[in-house]
């Protein structure tokens, strides 16, 4: 069982809640294949947006450019989305001042200084070079 594996099961179960406030599971739909993919991802809630940060090196999102439907395990609740990407290097340094607003934890691993509260602004930039968001607004 591999990390991902590990998460998901920990979504899927009773003991979602240690997760569930910060991680949730999306499938996605190859367009070449139509195969689903699922994948746990980091989120967070920003007005009637789930935003998910991840790196432009993985490829999961690529089938979401130009936008899509996605199913998400949200809480432990199925639910329906419509997703896209942001992709442009200012439009990703800007969400990155709120995602880390939002999960201060994550600015160590990803190096990014914080003194006073404030984000290093140069470590935002070179973070997002490798970064993206997917936004998703969930169906009503």
């Amino acid at each position: 069982m591999n990390g991902n594996d590990f998460m998901a099961w920990i979504l899927r179960s009773p003991f979602h809640s240690i997760l569930s406030n910060g991680m949730m599971l999306i499938t996605i739909t190859g367009r070449k294949t139509g195969k689903a993919y699922t994948t746990p991802v980091g989120y967070y809630v920003e007005g009637e947006y789930l935003w998910v940060i991840t790196s432009r090196e993985r490829k999961w999102w690529r089938n979401l450019q130009g936008g899509a439907t996605v199913d998400l395990l949200l809480k432990r609740k199925p639910v329906r989305g419509a997703a896209d990407v942001e992709l442009d290097e200012k439009a990703v340094e800007a969400r990155m001042y709120e995602y880390l607003r939002h999960v201060p934890q994550a600015a160590k691993p990803m190096k990014v200084r914080v003194e006073n509260g404030k984000p290093d602004p140069q470590d935002i930039a070179n973070t997002a070079k490798d970064r993206l968001f997917v936004k998703i607004k969930l169906a009503q």
